[in-house]
């Protein structure tokens, strides 16, 4: 049996703009390094929860999913995360056209500290 297509979903993430990126330790050349691919809807369930502090309902229904498939997204983000920054690794994002409210809205890069 084959697997079957992914429903399509709208990311409002404002860092959409942006992917097709890769985050990677310093010193170390790209070509040395295991790539961990973080895929859009990956990315947007942890804006969603994490960043904008809505619970995995909420979430669903902005992107248009349901709230166990937001807690799947966010289960597998989560693990991609941690397994690039403990295992130095490089963590890609996966590019695309962003759509949604917040398309045009720039991300705020000083919540985040030095």
């Amino acid at each position: 049996m084959s697997p079957r297509n992914k429903k399509p979903r709208t990311c409002i993430c404002p860092l959409r703009e942006h992917l097709g990126m890769v985050y990677k330790p310093a010193g170390t050349p790209l070509k040395e390094l295991e790539m961990v691919m973080l895929e859009h809807d990956e990315l947007e369930a942890l804006y969603l929860c994490d960043g904008q502090e809505m619970n995995q309902e909420q979430a669903g229904e902005k992107m248009g999913v349901s709230r166990g498939t937001v807690q799947r997204l966010l289960s597998r983000g989560r693990k991609k995360l941690v397994t690039s920054l403990v295992g130095m690794k490089a963590l890609a994002m996966s590019s695309g056209t962003m759509t949604g409210d917040m398309a045009s809205e720039k991300p705020d890069v000083s919540a985040g500290g030095d």
